[in-house]
């Protein structure tokens, strides 16, 4: 499966995706711009949306605890589903885990050192509503920052998402 290169047009609204190969040729012949290296998408000069043919698509999420998969797909008009691009995106809550442990045990040790005491500071831990964890709250944001991403440069008309326990 080939990952499909993300367009704009001319004034940099969102068009359809299209081959690798088809992106190279116009590249070539001068016709688009890189716009962005990562996710690679290219920018037409010539072309504007009005012109243009777009197809209602669809951003389809699998959360998981530790990775999760989205899924870019083009939806036909009998709600037959054609995916244009994947990814796989691997959560670091072990790494954030593992980074709060190793402050909390350097704040420890800043207070047992042999110099004046620097006493536990608790009066201003408040936790706010709807808190979570660190290596949690990663796991929501690190979608949502996906989705929008491919929401600035794919005309998304809908996303789904499959319902699991979190």
């Amino acid at each position: 499966m080939t990952t499909f290169v993300f367009v704009l047009d001319r004034k940099g609204r969102r068009l359809m995706p299209c081959h690798p190969a088809r992106a190279r040729k116009l590249l070539k012949k001068g016709r688009a711009r890189v716009h962005k290296v990562f996710p690679f998408t290219i920018r037409l000069t010539d072309r504007e949306l009005e012109n243009s043919s777009v197809q209602p698509m669809l951003i389809k999420i699998d959360p998981g605890s530790k990775e999760t998969g989205i899924a870019l797909v083009r939806e036909e008009k009998n709600k037959e589903h054609h995916a244009l691009y994947f990814i796989n995106l691997q959560h670091r809550g072990q790494q954030i885990r593992n980074a709060l442990h190793k402050r909390r045990c350097l704040r420890r040790s800043r207070r047992s050192r042999n110099l004046r005491y620097r006493s536990p500071r608790f009066l201003n831990h408040r936790r706010a509503e709807g808190w979570l964890a660190p290596s949690l709250q990663h796991r929501p944001d690190s979608i949502l920052s996906w989705v929008s991403r491919l929401r600035k440069i794919t005309p998304v008309e809908r996303i789904s998402q499959e319902l699991v326990k979190f």
